[in-house]
């Protein structure tokens, strides 16, 4: 089914509702007014040339309109093309040379670049922009008042491409993730299910995408006042007004933005009274958040859905949970609990390899390997991208198992723990050192804000590091600071051979959710600053 049948049919079941609304200024859109006005925008678009699978590039920044043009491409049987800004410009002109769109529809300052870079937008066919830029550029508003109100919605497969989702090239290049009508329908079918989402709630996205979700489940979605593409820079005091004005029930987006919201409301003493889910992606998220949020919530919870653009969710847990069974082991150094399978998603840890493999070589409960998942969510291939797809997936017995590049192991009760990111793993001569179990510990020094384990290379071999970044930001390794350090070190087996401590003042952080370190980065930082300690010698 077109996942745009979905807007449809709560158009006509609550056609006065408001699907969208601008936090800013307050206007929206009823249902029915999202479902005719898109429908006069799918009619504009077919008028300028966009047809069934057509790839149209999307630069669109968060407003009204942004949902009413992406569901109006679906009803064409268009596919957008969905690529991060905040990837860097480099990143950004190769995803876009890659993916070859047919078609652009953007905001005028990427029509005005576009004709200074035009080597990268050659395969570019229909251009249309939403201000007037003049030239062979269409104008959208252009006569659309004129537009009928009414639209035949593409028949579709669920193998039939819906959209192509760019990662965000955090620890590798950027790929653009081959989305299907199936795919977007059985994502939308499990996040209903798992949070218990109905046209009753409301809801704030921190991450504009979510919202395609929310309301394909009939559900409001207020726009919120912030760059999604700067979450850490977010303005707390708007983000809650935006919650209180809208009796907000479901927000979700990165741990960055909500700790600032969670800490915020904590020092000003201010209770968010209708949140009732406070969902957190991206990133691991540290116990002190949920705890930070039971002082914040009054009837809520925080949730963390782990998941990839290229299979979401996957699992998902409680802070309740987290804190009430888990948070020892995870203090201890057993990894990050981030909860059991999704309805229909299967998970299974295989060997790590860095390398494609054809099979699934499953790994018993409490041993550490690469995250393998099964399910209606996982998509199938990267678009046109052969050599990345065989990286990724395994194809068994008909099923699609995608390999996550993460690390982890499944405990008796069937719960995932999370140990980071396969990249991000130190192999020595005697052992592996994994990311999260190791910074579990050093993180709980009370003047450290986060850490990096790192891997240093010298002519004895590879040993592990350690970068730190305290609160109050200073780079001046003390005497008793570094003690402090050792005693930490000493206190577990998987610590011990840590002997190289570096300080950064403010840890790179991904482009996307402003939250996953840049350990590799790091690792070339901390490499060199082991070679200014030699030289200065």
């Amino acid at each position: 089914m077109n996942i745009a049948y979905r807007i449809r049919g709560i158009s006509q079941q609550f056609p006065e509702k408001k699907s969208v609304i601008l936090a800013k200024d307050g206007s929206f859109y009823s249902f029915k007014k999202f479902e005719e006005r898109s429908n006069q925008i799918a009619n504009r678009l077919v008028t300028l040339g966009i047809e069934p699978g057509m790839r149209t590039l999307l630069f669109v920044k968060p407003c009204l309109d942004f949902s009413l043009i992406t569901f109006a491409l679906f009803k064409i049987g268009a596919v957008p093309v969905l690529i991060d800004p905040g990837m860097g410009l480099k990143n950004l002109l190769t995803s876009v040379k890659q993916v070859r769109p047919h078609a652009l529809i953007s905001v005028g300052m990427v029509h005005w670049f576009r004709r200074i870079r035009p080597s990268f937008f050659t395969s570019i066919r229909v251009k249309i922009s939403l201000q007037r830029v003049g030239g062979r550029t269409h104008y959208l508003y252009k006569y659309l008042e004129d537009s009928p109100t009414d639209f035949k919605i593409h028949e579709v497969g669920p193998e039939d491409y819906s959209a192509i989702l760019f990662t965000s090239g955090g620890t590798g290049i950027p790929k653009g993730v081959v989305y299907t009508h199936g795919i977007l329908n059985a994502q939308t079918e499990i996040l209903q299910k798992i949070f218990s989402l109905d046209q009753n709630k409301i809801d704030l996205p921190g991450f504009p995408l979510f919202a395609l979700f929310t309301l394909a489940m009939g559900m409001t979605s207020v726009i919120p006042e912030m760059d999604p593409t700067k979450p850490a820079d977010c303005d707390p005091v708007k983000l809650v007004k935006n919650i209180q004005d809208n009796h907000i029930t479901f927000i979700a987006g990165s741990p960055a933005i909500w700790e600032r919201v969670g800490r915020y409301c904590f020092e000003k003493k201010i209770k968010l009274s209708t949140v009732k889910q406070v969902v957190m992606f991206g990133a691991p998220v540290r116990a002190e958040i949920h705890e930070l949020f039971k002082n914040v919530l009054v009837d809520g919870d925080t949730y963390t859905p782990y998941g990839a653009t290229e299979c979401l969710p996957v699992t998902f847990i409680s802070g309740s949970e987290i804190l009430s069974k888990h948070l020892p082991k995870m203090l201890a150094g057993k990894g990050t609990c981030i909860g059991r399978p999704v309805p229909g998603m299967q998970v299974k840890i295989i060997e790590v390899t860095d390398y494609s493999i054809s099979d699934v070589h499953e790994f018993g409960p409490g041993m550490i390997g690469e995250i393998a998942v099964q399910g209606p969510s996982v998509t199938s291939s990267y678009f046109e991208m052969p050599d990345e797809t065989s990286k990724t997936k395994i194809f068994v017995d008909g099923k699609i198992w995608h390999r996550m590049g993460d690390l982890g192991l499944l405990d008796l009760d069937g719960n995932l723990w999370f140990f980071g990111r396969k990249v991000h793993r130190v192999e020595t001569k005697n052992r592996a050192y994994y990311s999260i179990q190791v910074e579990s510990i050093f993180n709980q020094h009370p003047e450290i804000k986060r850490t990096a384990l790192v891997k240093l290379v010298s002519s004895d071999g590879i040993f592990p590091g350690l970068v730190i970044e305290r609160f109050d930001k200073s780079t001046n390794m003390t005497d008793t600071f570094l003690k402090e350090l050792i005693d930490l070190k000493e206190s577990h087996v998987f610590t011990r051979d840590i002997k190289n401590f570096f300080l950064h003042k403010s840890f790179p952080v991904d482009v996307r959710h402003n939250i996953k370190i840049d350990r590799i980065s790091l690792s070339s930082w901390a490499q060199n600053q082991m070679c200014k300690t030699v030289n200065a010698t």
